[in-house]
């Protein structure tokens, strides 16, 4: 799909790296071997992000640099596949996410949207499909993401399917 834009330092933390030996960087490591041991714990902390949401990828691959996530890989159909890129995405501390996953199943994609400050679904609804009432259709869409549809916030990206 390509690169995309998100806030930095907008949206939810990253859960903890799924280390059990916590490994510590030698005391003679140079900083690059810290910033790399730093981005592979990121990196973990990813997988099993998306992992606990229930996405399937089959040999998912997360590469992280500084603030920038590619990500590669086979999701079952368009739908996860930009779901993976928005969750990943609104993560506090990523700006960038390069998708170079594929999919399975070839599907139309949807339109991303970044909410800004004084949003609804409601609004955006309006927006995209000319009747407020429609905002389930883009809460629905952004599942298991969104968990209310009053959750929303200023940075954040969301599907907006056709």
């Amino acid at each position: 799909m390509g690169l995309f834009d998100f806030l930095k330092g907008a949206g939810k933390k990253l859960p903890p790296p799924p280390d059990t030996h916590k490994e510590a960087p030698p005391a003679t490591a140079t900083p690059q071997q810290v910033k790399d041991l730093a981005e592979r714990r990121k990196a973990a902390s990813v997988v099993k992000l998306v992992e606990s949401l229930g996405f399937k990828v089959s040999e998912l691959g997360v590469r992280i640099d500084d603030d920038k996530v590619t990500l590669t890989g086979e999701a079952e159909n368009q739908e996860q596949r930009e779901k993976i890129v928005l969750l990943v995405g609104n993560t506090e501390g990523i700006a960038q996410v390069d998708d170079r996953m594929t999919v399975a199943k070839e599907e139309a994609a949807a339109t991303f949207y970044t909410v800004k400050s004084g949003d609804s679904l409601s609004k955006i609804a309006k927006q995209h499909y000319g009747d407020a009432n429609k905002y389930p259709k883009i809460f629905e869409a952004n599942k298991p993401m969104l968990k209310d549809p009053d959750e929303i916030y200023p940075g954040q990206v969301l599907r907006i399917p056709a």
